[in-house]
């Protein structure tokens, strides 16, 4: 009931309606044509859409440290995961199985605030200095720069950090107390400190997913119809939704952006689609976002801020430019945190670190000679179809419009843009879905 509730006031977000109401104003698709299509997938089970591959949705364990997530989804080649208590928890009701989605959103926002703390801890010259005992929340509060809040409830406890700092890691090393300063001296030892040693090796995923929740976790029943998902997905800003089949407590599958669209771009061929996806991008509203809204990282500056625009944002990634002018050079995704968490070299230096050097990097070592971080465009000039063609078969998340010169950048295009380019929502559709998943939970 809790998560139901939760769900209702995320649902409800003003935000949600200003953007899908600018999508609705700025598309120019015939009305009849969306009502038809709506209604098409509002008939359409879930249970129809592809099983993800192998056909076994890819899960993490509330107990699995940090340090085992990163390598899960990294292995996986995949974003997000769900969590799920351990097998030793029997029960039937998905409820209580499940915690959430783990993504690499939230695992960036805790290791940004686990590194002011560990430098600030590792930079104290004793045990006492990092707030072991009473006062330590207090002290480490202000070594840590206004690190409280979230951190606290993942699992970094002050003392424990202290303990870090007593078992000898930093106290003879004369660094500074400045959280920044003493990062940049640790190099290595900051690294094994955040992944490795204690107490950030024993923080679990159960920690993170309940202090960094980007979006609750609504999960969808089988029978539940396709629109549903849709609405999540575009509206609603899931990057994904788990499916649960009636009267298990597992999930049966994984419906992310990256699937659906997968799945319009192979209804290439009909009727439908094909009218659709002929149509040049300006003539269906897109790029919804206007060249002023676009969020930019100039190549020169830090990887971390990057990172962190991402963060404050709550987007995937940006657009890296150069000049005045805004030339597209590159482009950044929040997939690209994995090598920054499991480099050494490249963690040891995190702080010092620009964009373009982190591009470049990744790049030398990509077995694909480079491609990485090429940026993903295309033009005014290109048809809905041309975009759903480069997103389904780059596998990405976004496309970079470009003006005529081919290199300014002006305006982007992502998975959720196009879906919501195929529906709308009909009146008082989630008021009475949630409704419904209410009466199963009291039934």
């Amino acid at each position: 009931m809790a998560q139901l509730e939760a769900s209702k006031v995320v649902l409800k977000n003003p935000s949600y309606d200003a953007y899908f109401d600018k999508v609705q104003n700025r598309k120019k698709l015939p009305m009849s044509l969306q009502q038809t299509l709506t209604d098409a997938f509002a008939s359409i089970p879930v249970s129809a859409f592809p099983e993800v591959p192998r056909g076994k949705v890819v899960e993490i364990q509330a107990d699995a440290s940090v340090g085992e997530a990163i390598k899960i989804l990294s292995d996986a080649n995949i974003l997000a995961a769900p969590v799920r208590e351990s097998d030793d928890v029997h029960t039937m009701d998905w409820r209580e199985r499940y915690l959430g989605i783990i993504d690499f959103s939230a695992i960036v926002l805790w290791v940004l605030e686990s590194a002011d703390i560990a430098a600030a801890a590792l930079s104290a010259s004793s045990a006492a200095a990092a707030g072991v005992g009473a006062g330590a929340a207090g002290a480490l509060g202000v070594l840590a720069a206004g690190a409280t809040g979230p951190v606290a409830a993942a699992g970094l406890a002050a003392a424990a950090v202290g303990a870090a700092v007593a078992g000898g890691l930093a106290a003879d090393q004369g660094i500074g107390k400045d959280a920044p300063a003493a990062a940049n001296t640790l190099g290595e030892d900051f690294y094994k400190v955040i992944l490795e040693e204690e107490p950030f090796a024993s923080t679990t995923v159960r920690s993170i997913v309940t202090s960094y929740r980007w979006a609750p976790f609504i999960p969808v029943a089988s029978d539940s119809s396709m629109l549903s998902v849709l609405l999540l997905l575009s509206k609603y800003r899931l990057r994904n939704v788990p499916v649960i089949e009636s009267g298990k407590a597992s999930i049966k599958n994984f419906i992310t952006q990256s699937a659906v669209v997968k799945g319009l771009e192979h209804c290439q061929g009909r009727d439908w689609f094909d009218c659709i996806a002929s149509q040049l991008i300006t003539e269906v509203g897109l790029p919804f976002m206007s060249t002023d809204e676009v969020i930019c990282v100039q190549s020169s500056e830090l990887v971390l801020e990057a990172f962190k625009l991402m963060k404050e944002n709550q987007i995937g990634g940006l657009p890296v430019v150069e000049g005045p002018e805004r030339n597209i050079v590159g482009s950044l995704s929040i997939r690209e945190i994995k090598f920054l968490l499991l480099n050494r070299e490249l963690f040891s230096n995190f702080r010092n670190l620009t964009v373009k050097d982190f591009m470049n990097t990744i790049a030398s070592e990509a077995p694909d000679g480079g491609e990485i971080m090429i940026p993903i465009t295309c033009s005014l000039s290109s048809t809905l179809g041309d975009v759903i063609h480069i997103l389904s078969s780059k596998m990405v998340h976004r496309v970079y419009v470009v003006a005529a010169s081919g290199k300014e950048v002006a305006g982007v295009i992502t998975l959720r843009d196009v879906i919501s380019c195929f529906i709308f929502e009909p009146p008082n559709y989630f008021e009475n879905y949630l409704a419904s998943s209410r009466q199963e939970v009291n039934s």
